[in-house]
């Protein structure tokens, strides 16, 4: 079971890292990376809740 969740996790970070830019940081300092991850990560989010609504 906890393999099965850990695959999952897996899956959804390499769809972060490869599809969505993810693996080098397009700014530079701490803050950049900050607005990179937040904005990334809304992105996926607001994909997987569409996907689920329609």
């Amino acid at each position: 079971m906890r393999y099965l969740m850990a695959a999952a996790y897996e899956a959804k970070n390499a769809e972060i890292k490869n599809r969505h830019g993810f693996e080098k940081s397009h700014s530079q300092g701490l803050l950049g990376m900050h607005i990179q991850s937040a904005t990334t990560l809304f992105v996926v989010n607001m994909k997987r809740i569409i996907t689920l609504m329609g």
